[in-house]
C-alpha cells in the first residue's frame, strides 16, 4: 500500500508498518477475534474525518462544522438498525467493553449484582471479571459450562439466577464454540426481574445474516464490536428499544466518553452496508463451513475439541494430551507463520498466561477467500506441530508452505 509520505516523514513507524504488512500478507491469521477489513473500510478509517471533534449527537453537537459528521453518524445508525432490525442504535462506543460499560451505567448502580459467564470458561473481561471495572464496581456472580458436556446448561443458569437475583444477566462469550440460546436467557432474566444483555461481539456477523440466531428483539440490550465476524473497523455499538434510547445515549456521552471517533464511525457505516449484501451472507456461511472443516480435521488427528466441535467461527482446542501448554503451542505455530492465541479451557489447571488450550478462528482466512480444502491443509499443519512442537525444522518447513498458500490469497488483490 502506498505510504510514501509516511516513509519520508517517519521512516521508523513506516518500517514497523511494513513489517506488520509482511506478517499479515505472508502468514495465516487464525485469531477468532480478528479479520481483514475491506479496502473501503480501510480508506474510511484513514480518512480526513479524523480531524473533527463531534461531541454530542447529530443535531446536538457541542462544536460547529459537524453537518457532514451528522450525516455519517445518522447513516451508520440507520444502517445498523436496518441490518439487525433494531429500534435504536448508538455507534459511538470505542470498543465492545465500552458498549458494555454504557449499558451497565444505564441500569445499574455500584454494588448491583451481575450474573455472567466465567472468563476462564468462555466469558469476557467486561462481563464481571474481578480485574475489570465490571467486577470492581459491581457484585459479580459467574456461571460456567457443564464440565461434562462443556456446553451451557440453562437449567443450572436459571437456578443460579433464582438464588443470586441479579439486576443484569449477561449472555455472550469470547471463547464459546456453540450456539447460544438467547431466548432461554431472556426467559431466565424475565423470571427473576433482571435486564438481559446479549454481547454478540464475536458472532455479530453471523447474527446479522441469520447464520446464528440474533438476540435483537429478544434481550433488553445488545452490544457488539464491529471488527470480528462483522468485518469492520475496531469499535463498538449498542442496540436497544426506543424506551432506552435516551438513557443509553446519555450513558455513552457525556457519561462514559467525550468526542467520538468520526473516521471510525464512517468506517462502521461502510461495514454495515457491506454486511447487508448477499455476498456477505455467503461469506458468513463460509466462515462456519471453514470452522467445522478445521474442527473435523483437527479431531481426526487426535486433537481434542472442547465441547466436541463448533457451531460458529471458532474452535477451542485442549492440548493436555500432547503435554504442551497453550503458550508453547502459540509460539510454535507463530514460528510456522500461523497466528493463534493461547486460551483457558474448562477445568483449567494453568494460569491465563500459560493455559492448556488454544482458540482458533476462521473469519480472517475466509475473508482472503480460503475454503474447505485450505482448512484441511491448515488443520494438518496445526496437528503436525502439536505432535512435534519442539521440531524447529518442521516449523521452518511449514512456514514456507504457509507463505506459499498465503501468496495465492492476497489481502488486497487490487493493491498488490
Amino acid at each position: 500500500m502506498n505510504m510514501s509520505y509516511l516513509e519520508t516523514t517517519d521512516p521508523e513507524i513506516s518500517a514497523i508498518i511494513d513489517k506488520e504488512t509482511a506478517r499479515q500478507v505472508n502468514g495465516l491469521e487464525l485469531i477468532a477475534s480478528e479479520n481483514v477489513v475491506s479496502r473501503a473500510v480501510l480508506e474510511a478509517s484513514g480518512s480526513i474525518m479524523t480531524n473533527k471533534y463531534a461531541e454530542g449527537y447529530p443535531g446536538k453537537r457541542y462544536y460547529g462544522g459537524c453537518e457532514f459528521h451528522d450525516m455519517a453518524e445518522n447513516l451508520a445508525r440507520d444502517r445498523v438498525c436496518s441490518l439487525f432490525g433494531a429500534e435504536h442504535a448508538n455507534v459511538q462506543p470505542h470498543s465492545g467493553s465500552q458498549a458494555n460499560m454504557a449499558v451497565y451505567f444505564t441500569v445499574l448502580k455500584p454494588g448491583d449484582k451481575i450474573l455472567s459467564m466465567n472468563l476462564s470458561q468462555g466469558g469476557h473481561l467486561s462481563h464481571g471479571s474481578p480485574v475489570n471495572f465490571s467486577g470492581i464496581i459491581y457484585e459479580s456472580h459467574q456461571y460456567g459450562v457443564d464440565l461434562n458436556t462443556e456446553q451451557m446448561d440453562y437449567g443450572i443458569i436459571a437456578e443460579m439466577a433464582r438464588k443470586v437475583r441479579p439486576k443484569i444477566i449477561v449472555c455472550g462469550a469470547s471463547a464459546y464454540p456453540r450456539e447460544i440460546d438467547f431466548k432461554a436467557f431472556a426467559e431466565i432474566a424475565e423470571e427473576v426481574g433482571a435486564y438481559c444483555v446479549a454481547d454478540i461481539a464475536h458472532i455479530a456477523g453471523l447474527c446479522a445474516t441469520g447464520i446464528h440466531p440474533s438476540p435483537v428483539g429478544i434481550t433488553t440490550f445488545t452490544t457488539s464490536t464491529t471488527h470480528k465476524t462483522l468485518r469492520g473497523p475496531r469499535g463498538g455499538f449498542i442496540l436497544c428499544d426506543k424506551e432506552f434510547a435516551a438513557p443509553i445515549d446519555k450513558s455513552v456521552f457525556p457519561g462514559m466518553q467525550g468526542g467520538p471517533l468520526m473516521h471510525i464511525i464512517a468506517a462502521k457505516a461502510v461495514c454495515f452496508r457491506e454486511a447487508s449484501t448477499d455476498g456477505f451472507k455467503k461469506y458468513s456461511e463460509q466462515v462456519v463451513k471453514n470452522s467445522r472443516t478445521l474442527a473435523e480435521t483437527l479431531s481426526s488427528n487426535n486433537v481434542r475439541l472442547v465441547s466436541g466441535g463448533t457451531d460458529n467461527h471458532l474452535c477451542l482446542l485442549d492440548l493436555t494430551n500432547f503435554g504442551i501448554t497453550g503458550l508453547e503451542a502459540e509460539q510454535a505455530l507463530g514460528n510456522a507463520g500461523i497466528t493463534v492465541n493461547k486460551n483457558t479451557i474448562p477445568n483449567e489447571t494453568k494460569s491465563p498466561f500459560v493455559t492448556s488450550g488454544l482458540r482458533v478462528g476462521t473469519p480472517a482466512v475466509t475473508s482472503r477467500g480460503m475454503k474447505e480444502s485450505e482448512m484441511k491443509q491448515i488443520g494438518e499443519w496445526i496437528s503436525a506441530i502439536m505432535q512435534d512442537s519442539k521440531n524447529t525444522g518442521l516449523q521452518d518447513k511449514i512456514r514456507e508452505e504457509v507463505k506459499s498458500l498465503a501468496s495465492q490469497y492476497p489481502l488486497y488483490p487490487d493493491l498488490t
